[in-house]
């Protein structure tokens, strides 16, 4: 196969025969595409065919799981890969319509080192993309990805003889019977399970109802437009939808699940929402009292809560602030042995009991239930009221083109660190620390602070802001520090939504 072209006009006969691969779309741990405009069929085969000739450059057994969402197109784009992967001389075992999180199971469950997932995740209609690893539970991050991208870009893919394809049918079964088996509640809790008409709504109903939940179903029916809105459980009109059914139903909570069931979000007994990063925070409470000493890993997102609570002091546990990123923080977790990692964007990582280190958001909404469980005296909103005070902003994200984004946010890591070394401050407020292992997370004196990164999967930044005084001093920090630091960069865009 000819080297892939970053650009080839569709409905045209080179469309048909050759590749297209946009080099933007391998990202920092995944690969996700906007489908037709950046990558075609032809493209996916060539991908599968540079991915397979990596699984052997691993060293590993060219054993691959694949899977795929629910989208129009994503059947398509999986069996382009499987074709690819075939021609490189892997073994496809293909598990058929499925979530992230299946995909990482199967690995253990049918001893296959390697995964390759299309999924676009939480991205619009449109996206197209593949989670890919090589060593169960870790999935791929820049080294990998990198050597991927070389490559296939490169033309250095290796045709090889001995592929071929096995289907595994219902394994959806041995998935729902492990990540449900540790839970039963003891007291009834009435949950509404929202799913934004995505993948989710095919599996997890069942298995929270396995763990005793009274479900309320809320857009649990697969439908490749997303009618209701996109499912992303980080997004206002997502968690905006769940509230107002808690408040409806008289639920005791809401658990919303993105697009390929990987990410949790939720929403508490009093319909308002409860970011992951604070959801966290109470799950590392509850399980450092059952396990002393535990370790926990948090991306650079995640509330500064976590160095002072007094509670997980008295427990002893250690809390790790790491690069926002499934692939860094489920990395990071395995590395330390942690007990668990949490990410604001609602990925959440249990090792053993309680997972096998992979992000799962049904295994993640089991322990959220099991610390109810634990707790029959108090609902989740006096959990949340338990948590010191702290004001968190919503996750902001601006427009910036992949090609450009890297370098804004050098420019605002620089603005930041001067501002520091001047003994400069933020809205009365000297700047105390600047942590640029991901973006710029720039700390002032009383222990709030604000956020500015690179999306690593869309052409866009991220903002988070925090405070510890009040919302209206949350809002502050973004309306008068951050929007406007980042509107003298004719390179930042509109916002998705802001506060």
């Amino acid at each position: 196969m000819t080297a892939p072209r970053a650009e080839i006009v569709p409905n045209t006969p080179e469309y048909e025969t050759l590749p297209l691969i946009k080099p933007t779309g391998f990202r920092e741990y995944d690969a996700r595409w906007i489908l037709g405009r950046e990558l075609n069929l032809v493209g996916v085969q060539k991908l599968g065919l540079g991915l397979g000739t990596y699984f052997h450059e691993c060293g590993v057994a060219p054993r691959v799981v694949v899977g795929h969402d629910y989208r129009a197109y994503s059947l398509s784009v999986k069996q382009a890969l499987i074709l690819g992967l075939m021609e490189a001389g892997c073994e496809v075992i293909d598990i058929g319509l499925a979530l992230s999180p299946m995909a990482y199971f199967a690995q253990f469950a049918l001893d296959a080192p390697c995964v390759a997932m299309v999924t676009a995740s939480h991205n619009e209609n449109g996206w197209t993309g593949v989670k890919m690893g090589a060593q169960a539970p870790l999935t791929f991050g820049p080294d990998e990805i990198g050597r991927l991208k070389a490559i296939v870009l490169g033309n250095e893919a290796v045709a090889r003889e001995g592929g071929r394809l096995t289907r595994i049918e219902n394994l959806n079964d041995l998935w729902l019977d492990e990540v449900t088996a540790g839970v039963r509640l003891s007291r009834p809790l009435k949950v509404v399970c929202a799913c934004g008409n995505g993948t989710a709504g095919a599996f997890v109903p069942e298995a929270l109802r396995r763990m005793g939940a009274e479900v309320i179903e809320m857009d649990t029916t697969p439908d490749h437009d997303f009618p209701n809105y996109n499912p992303n459980p980080e997004d206002h009109a997502m968690l905006s939808a769940m509230a107002e059914r808690v408040r409806a139903e008289g639920a005791d909570l809401a658990l919303g699940f993105d697009g390929d069931g990987d990410r949790c979000g939720v929403v508490d007994d009093t319909g308002e929402e409860i970011f992951a990063d604070k959801i966290g925070l109470m799950l590392a409470r509850d399980l450092s009292a059952l396990h002393p000493g535990a370790q926990f890993v948090v991306d650079v997102k995640s509330t500064g809560l976590y160095k002072t609570d007094p509670v997980l002091s008295e427990n002893g546990a250690a809390t790790h602030y790491w690069k926002t990123g499934h692939s860094y923080i489920k990395r990071k977790t395995a590395e330390l042995g942690a007990l668990a990692g949490f990410e604001k964007s609602g990925h959440f990582f249990f090792n053993a009991p309680i997972g096998r280190g992979y992000d799962d958001a049904v295994v993640a909404a089991g322990a959220i239930l099991a610390m109810l469980d634990r707790n029959p005296g108090r609902s989740l909103s006096q959990l949340k009221t338990a948590l010191p005070e702290a004001h968190t902003s919503l996750t902001m994200s601006p427009h910036c083109d992949d090609e450009l984004k890297y370098a804004v946010i050098g420019k605002i890591q620089d603005e930041y660190r001067a501002l520091l070394a001047e003994g400069g401050s933020i809205l009365g407020r000297r700047v105390v620390e600047v942590i640029d292992v991901n973006g710029a997370r720039v700390h002032l004196e009383d222990g709030s602070w604000v956020l500015v990164r690179a999306s690593s999967n869309k052409p866009e930044l991220v903002v988070v802001v925090e405070s510890m005084r009040s919302a209206d001093d949350m809002r502050a920090l973004f309306r008068d520090e951050v929007k406007p630091r980042l509107a003298r960069h004719r390179e930042v865009g509109a916002y998705n939504q802001e506060i």
